[in-house]
């Protein structure tokens, strides 16, 4: 005898259902009405949802995670044209904000969560070359040495030399001197 289970057939129907729905909803920022971006230390905001009301186009806050409303956020006012609004913050502190738009006649455009990411450090290039060039091989790379020094380095270094030669002469023939 076969038994089916109607409440496992009705999930997967509804399962079923809902992904075309979840799917043309599209993501969650494309619907908040702002696009928000940082750049170095500065943070700029774009939407195109306000329209101009006794010449203001609204005013944008940004929020720290422990400010709780639009007042106690670093507020600029929203400039631009009846296709794009915008507003920036510079030298803004790294840390994760919320930004939010509040149009003219008061709606709110959009909230979005944005990262300032701490600057890094910079990159040391050698562009610029040495007056003397680089002094390398004999005489050192930091000083010009005297006729004396050199003499004196000479005379060691054929000593080592001489030296060398008849400790393994010595060595491999020990009845002479």
């Amino acid at each position: 005898m076969r038994t089916t289970h109607p409440f496992r057939r009705v999930g997967l129907t509804v399962a079923a259902a809902a992904v075309p729905l979840a799917l043309s909803a599209g993501p969650a920022a494309a619907q908040s009405g702002i696009s928000v971006s940082t750049t170095g230390s500065t943070v700029s905001v774009v939407t195109g949802a306000c329209t101009q009301i006794n010449g203001s186009w609204g005013t944008a806050s940004l929020l720290t995670g422990s400010q709780a409303n639009f007042a106690q956020g670093r507020q600029v006012a929203l400039s631009g044209t009846t296709i794009s609004q915008s507003a920036a913050w510079s030298n803004v502190t790294p840390a994760t904000y919320t930004v939010i738009v509040v149009c003219s006649n008061g709606n709110t455009a959009g909230t979005q969560s944005v990262v300032v990411a701490a600057p890094s450090r910079p990159t040391i290039s050698a562009t610029a070359s040495p007056s003397r060039g680089v002094m390398g091989g004999l005489g050192g790379a930091s000083k010009d040495y005297g006729t004396l020094t050199l003499t004196v380095g000479g005379v060691l270094v054929g000593t080592g030399v001489a030296a060398t030669a008849w400790f393994l002469r010595r060595r491999s023939k020990p009845y002479r001197l």
